[in-house]
């Protein structure tokens, strides 16, 4: 029929936007449209004469080439909240359609999206505990080779407590620990058996040393000989008693002053009961 408005749509399969529509009838051409993104491409046509019946035909074809730029990765906010889901955008500017965007936590990845307009790519992660904040980025690809573009590194921090203070707390509670152990393994095997020892050896101030070992008795004492180290020296000291527990010996025991000269040797002292 005349003046008749009629709709032809042409849409490619296969290639990346932007994409070139031509609409021909014969080898004569009607109109061209260009796309962005995939969505097919409508010819609206006004059938005003019996010349515009007829056979038409459709052209694609690619623009130039764009490189895929470097994407950007952000979030609306950079502290969170324990059990809160935080948004993660990604996009690249330029870039022939359609770019699939893939997430990564580290080297793991946690999402992919395929976007087939210029809008930023979205994906959400559930902070819960500490080893949910690390570091994140997104890549970009499209269909054309060697076109792969990773974006800038995101972290989130925690809002109620801090986790790098948590290492730091367990190896000062560990360096304590050592210390503590350290110091009771020290008491035991050093300074305990040190003050035993000290029980049995005594040291002179005088310079006198006994060579004579003393016997045990439980009813009298017997006296050692002491030998001078150093001349013209006088020495008091004093000499113990093992008494008998079940007697007692009213008997005092008398002590006596020794000088010690250098013609005179000191000889066994007996006590004067």
């Amino acid at each position: 029929m005349l003046n008749q408005n009629v709709s032809l749509s042409c849409h490619s399969a296969s290639g990346s936007p932007p994409l070139k529509y031509t609409l021909f009838k014969a080898s004569q051409k009607v109109s061209i449209l260009n796309k962005t993104d995939l969505m097919p491409a409508l010819f609206n046509l006004t059938i005003n004469s019996a010349s515009d019946v007829g056979e038409y035909k459709c052209k694609v074809e690619n623009e130039i080439h764009e490189p895929l730029s470097k994407p950007v990765l952000s979030s609306p906010i950079s502290q969170a909240k324990k059990g809160q889901n935080a948004t993660l955008s990604c996009l690249s500017e330029k870039g022939h359609l359609p770019i699939t965007y893939i997430f990564f936590k580290g080297k793991r990845s946690i999402s992919q999206v395929k976007m087939k307009k210029k809008e930023a790519a979205v994906t959400f992660v559930l902070i819960n505990s500490c080893s949910d904040l690390g570091t994140y980025k997104c890549r970009a690809e499209n269909n054309f080779r060697n076109t792969t573009k990773y974006s800038n590194s995101f972290n989130f921090t925690l809002a109620e407590e801090s986790c790098d203070s948590q290492p730091w707390i367990i190896f000062l509670g560990l360096i304590l620990l050592a210390f503590v152990i350290g110091f009771a393994l020290a008491i035991r095997f050093f300074i305990i058996p040190s003050c035993k020892a000290g029980k049995f050896t005594s040291a002179s101030s005088t310079g006198l040393t006994s060579t004579d070992k003393v016997e045990e008795s439980e009813n009298y004492v017997t006296y050692t000989e002491i030998k001078p180290i150093q001349k013209q020296e006088c020495a008091v000291f004093s000499v113990s008693r093992r008494e008998d527990e079940k007697e007692k010996r009213e008997s005092p025991t008398i002590y006596s002053q020794v000088v010690i000269r250098d013609d005179i040797q000191a000889g066994p002292l007996h006590s004067l009961e």
